[in-house]
C-alpha cells in the first residue's frame, strides 16, 4: 500500500514521509514490470500486522528520494529496518488514536486531497489518475490518508495537553547568551541506547558511533549516514533537524557546536539517550526586525441592511466635496463616520502597519503622501475617505524576540513530548518482527 505524508506544524518535524512519485514531478514512478512476490507479514503490531508489500511500497518510495536527492544509496538491509521501524510507530499511533477516540471523516481526507494535490500543481483527478497508473488501489490511498491524519491529530494531542509556556521561562530564555548568537542549520545522527543500558550495550554503541565518525571523516556523505545508520526520528529525511538556535538545543549539543563552521561535525557525543554526532550545514546571524508603520485618519459610511452599497457610496462622495471645500477632516468624522473606535477621536486610527486593515486599505495607504487625502474607495465594510497623518520606522526586534521565544520553547518542550510518549508506545506494546536475520519480539 502507498503512505503519502502530510506537512503539518503539530508533528515538529516527527515521521514525515515524502511522497516522491508526486513531489519529483510526477515523473517518478514505481517499477510495475518486475514479478510481485507472494505477500507475508514482517511484523506484528499489537493487533495489526505490517506486510510484506508495504514494506516494499514504502522502501521504494525512500530509493526514489534519495536517488532523486544525489545522496549515496545505503545498504538495503540498514534501510530495511530503518523503515520498518518507523511503519511500526505509524502503527503503534494509527492505533491509540483510534483507542482514544480519534476519527478522521470523508470530509477531512477530501480536504487533505485537495491541499495534495495543490501542493503538487494538480488536480484530485490528475493525483488520482496517477495513483490508479502505478497500479494502486485510490480507496486504499484514501484509507491511508485517514491514517496519516489520525497521526497528526494524535500529536496534536499530545501538544496540547503540555502545560502553558510561562513568562518565567520566555525570561530565562531570553537571558541566556545563546539566544543572541545566531542560528544553526543542524543535522543529527544517534546511536540510542535503551532505558538501564548495561555496560556491554554501551560499549557496542560507542564502538558503532565511533566506526560511523570515522567513515564520516572518511568522506561518507552525512545524510547517507544518518539514513543508514542513525535511530533518531529525522534518520531517513538525511538526519535534518532544521534551523535552531543555541538556546532550543540541549546544552551539551549547544556547547559542541557553538564554534563549528558550515560543513563541521562533532565528535561523537554522550547523552542519556545514546551517542550523538552532529553537522552544522549553514549559519545565519539573528536578523533586525523593522516594520514601517502608518498614521492615517478615516470617515467610514457602512453599508447594511439599511444602507446599500450605492447609498454610502453616494453620501460618501458628499463628504468628500465637503473636505474638498476645506471643511474640517476631524469634525466631518466626528459627525458622519460609522467607525465607532475613530469618529470621537475625528477618525484617528493610530500607529499601525499598513497591511493591518487589509489590502484596500494598504495600497491605498502606500499611494498617499503624508497630508494628502484619498479618493473615497470600498471595503467589504463600507466606503472610505483616508488621510495619511504621517509615517515611521520602528524597530520590532525585541517583540518578535519574545515572540520566537516562545514558539521556540513551545516546538522544544513538544518535541521532547511527542518523542517521550511514542517511546512510551513501543515500550507497551507488542511488536513482534519477522524480517529474516531480524527475528525478534518485545512488549
Amino acid at each position: 500500500m502507498f503512505r503519502f505524508t502530510f506537512p503539518s506544524a503539530a508533528t515538529v518535524g516527527l515521521f514525515l514521509w515524502t511522497s516522491v512519485m508526486i513531489s519529483t514531478g510526477l515523473e517518478a514512478q514505481f517499477d510495475s514490470g518486475g514479478v510481485k512476490p507472494i505477500d507475508s507479514i514482517v511484523a506484528l503490531v499489537d493487533e495489526d500486522v505490517i506486510l510484506r508489500s508495504e514494506l516494499d511500497q514504502a522502501i521504494a518510495g525512500i530509493v526514489e528520494r534519495i536517488r532523486a536527492s544525489g545522496e549515496a544509496m545505503p545498504p538495503m538491509d540498514l534501510l530495511e529496518n530503518q523503515v520498518l521501524e518507523r511503519l511500526i510507530m505509524r502503527e503503534l499511533q494509527v492505533q491509540r488514536a483510534m483507542q482514544t477516540g480519534i476519527r478522521i471523516s470523508d470530509a477531512d481526507i477530501d480536504q487533505a486531497l485537495v491541499n495534495l494535490a495543490q501542493q503538487n500543481n494538480i488536480t484530485v483527478q490528475q493525483l488520482r489518475q496517477v495513483i490508479e497508473k502505478d497500479g494502486e488501489d485510490f480507496a486504499e490511498f484514501r484509507r491511508n490518508i485517514g491514517e496519516e491524519l489520525l497521526t497528526e491529530r494524535l500529536q496534536q494531542r499530545i501538544v496540547n495537553g503540555m502545560d502553558p509556556i510561562t513568562e518565567t521561562e520566555v525570561e530565562i530564555f531570553l537571558a541566556s547568551e545563546d539566544l543572541s548568537g545566531g542560528e544553526y542549520n543542524i543535522s543529527h545522527i544517534m546511536v540510542a541506547l535503551p532505558e538501564g543500558a548495561t555496560p556491554q550495550q554501551i560499549k557496542e554503541a560507542q564502538t558503532k558511533v565511533d566506526d560511523i565518525y570515522q567513515r564520516l571523516e572518511n568522506g561518507l556523505d552525512f545524510a547517507s549516514a544518518a539514513i543508514s545508520y542513525s535511530d533518531s526520528e529525522e534518520a531517513l529525511e538525511g538526519g535534518v533537524v532544521g534551523w535552531r538556535d543555541l538556546n532550543s538545543v540541549p546544552a551539551f549539543f549547544a556547547d559542541a557546536i557553538r564554534e563549528l563552521g558550515p560543513g563541521e561535525i562533532t565528535r561523537p557525543i554522550r547523552s542519556p539517550r545514546g551517542f550523538h554526532i552532529l553537522k552544522v550545514t549553514d549559519y545565519r546571524e539573528q536578523r533586525q526586525i523593522v516594520i514601517e508603520e502608518y498614521n492615517a485618519r478615516h470617515i467610514m459610511i457602512e453599508s447594511n441592511e439599511l444602507i446599500s452599497p450605492r447609498a454610502a457610496m453616494d453620501k460618501i462622495t458628499e463628504i468628500k466635496k465637503k473636505l474638498d471645500s476645506g471643511e474640517d477632516f476631524a469634525e466631518l468624522a466626528k459627525e458622519y463616520s460609522d467607525d465607532t473606535n475613530s469618529a470621537n477621536l475625528g477618525g484617528d486610527m493610530g500607529w499601525f502597519p499598513p497591511e493591518a486593515y487589509g489590502d484596500r486599505v494598504y495600497q491605498t495607504l502606500i499611494a498617499l503622501k503624508e497630508g494628502e487625502t484619498s479618493e473615497p474607495f470600498q471595503t467589504a465594510a463600507g466606503w472610505h475617505i483616508m488621510e495619511l497623518l504621517g509615517k515611521r520606522e520602528i524597530d520590532r526586534t525585541e517583540e518578535a524576540i519574545r515572540a520566537e521565544a516562545r514558539d521556540k520553547i513551545r516546538q522544544r518542550k513538544a518535541e521532547q513530548e511527542i518523542r517521550k510518549v511514542l517511546r512510551q508506545f513501543r515500550d507497551e506494546s507488542f511488536v513482534e518482527i519477522r524480517l529474516p536475520g531480524r527475528e525478534s519480539s518485545s512488549g
